[in-house]
């Protein structure tokens, strides 16, 4: 395996360095613990938005830190849960004094390291709240359903609520609706490579797709055989309006994100495919997104994600963001 990296096992710290050297105007790299924070954290007056997981799904968290996003961010080793550690650094240097939100992707390690951060805090008197996200429909049982796309979603909605002025209470009450309006659903056409283990996480033969994966290297739901990316978003889709219940009429943000090693040329013929999808089944499509937004190392592949919209989730996903990956409207 070949990557631009000097060693396996620095690959989190040198990326973070260059991080810090690309971004200096928007975010602040913070080490020992590691977690990145908004160049002018903390926000004495503003609700801190705080998330994290594993790296290697870049540019999620780190790069979603700044003014209408994330307050602060903390990244794990490839894979892995951030650690407790991290996550009350982070919150000491990003909370004010209206309180922190936490927003976990439903992982059993992120759930439990944050879980232990947030009863810290609560021993501090730190006003401390949090959502969980399960938006991935491949699984059957809604409290086993891993966090996706919809976590995007999430960070930009709950992050302009708070820039706005919202409370804890308000910007947790925009997560959790957000949250209930999405899901999500992905396709592999081949595994990723963790760079400690120099091996793809599964194989596929050269004809194979996998159905519902998910973005640690993990194998999908069912495999089959590769047909035309037409037939694909309508499996893809068909799951999707099942489960949220979307009927004709009802409007709807999409996003069709990379895993990592799929060409934009090929995120655009997906989104085309969704958007016709969409029209003929009466889905107003109001908003799209397109690109490498939660990747998976070098996976080759992508995620749906469909949001449905009302007038709040849609000024809230309008309103102005500035992040190193995410940025419109300043």
């Amino acid at each position: 395996m070949k990557m631009l990296i000097n060693a396996a096992d620095t690959i989190v710290s040198d990326a973070l360095d260059g991080f810090a050297q690309a971004h200096p105007d928007m975010v602040r790299v913070m080490r020992n613990p590691d977690f990145v924070v908004r160049a002018d954290a903390p926000l004495k007056q503003k609700v801190a938005i705080i998330s994290g997981g594993g790296s290697g799904h870049e540019p999620m968290h780190v790069g979603y830190v700044g003014r209408g996003m994330l307050t602060a961010a903390c990244p794990g080793a490839i894979f892995t849960s951030p650690t407790p550690d991290q996550i009350l650094a982070a919150t000491h240097a990003a909370a004010g004094n209206a309180g922190v939100l936490y927003i976990i992707k439903n992982y059993a390690g992120d759930r439990m390291n944050f879980e232990i951060a947030i009863e810290t805090l609560l021993l501090e008197g730190v006003p401390v709240g949090s959502v969980v996200v399960a938006d991935d429909v491949a699984h059957p049982v809604n409290d086993l359903r891993r966090g996706t796309g919809a976590t995007i979603i999430a960070e930009k909605v709950t992050g302009a609520a708070a820039e706005m002025g919202a409370s804890l209470a308000e910007c947790a009450q925009v997560a959790r609706r957000a949250l209930c309006e999405s899901r999500s659903i992905g396709v592999a056409l081949s595994a990723c490579t963790i760079p400690t283990l120099d091996r793809p996480s599964f194989h596929l033969g050269d004809d194979e797709i996998e159905i519902g994966i998910g973005i640690h290297g993990e194998a999908g739901r069912h495999r089959t055989t590769w047909t035309p990316v037409s037939h694909i978003v309508d499996q893809l889709c068909s799951a999707l309006i099942n489960d949220l219940g979307l009927r004709a009429g009802d409007r709807t943000l999409a996003l069709v994100n990379g895993l990592g090693a799929t060409t934009q040329i090929e995120l655009y013929i997906a989104f085309c495919e969704v958007a016709q999808w969409c029209a003929a089944h009466g889905i107003v499509l109001e908003r799209s997104l397109v690109g490498n937004y939660m990747t998976s190392l070098d996976m080759a592949g992508c995620t749906i994600t469909l949001m449905r919209l009302d007038d709040e989730l849609l000024q809230l996903w309008d309103a102005p963001v500035c992040t190193p990956a995410l940025r419109w409207g300043m």
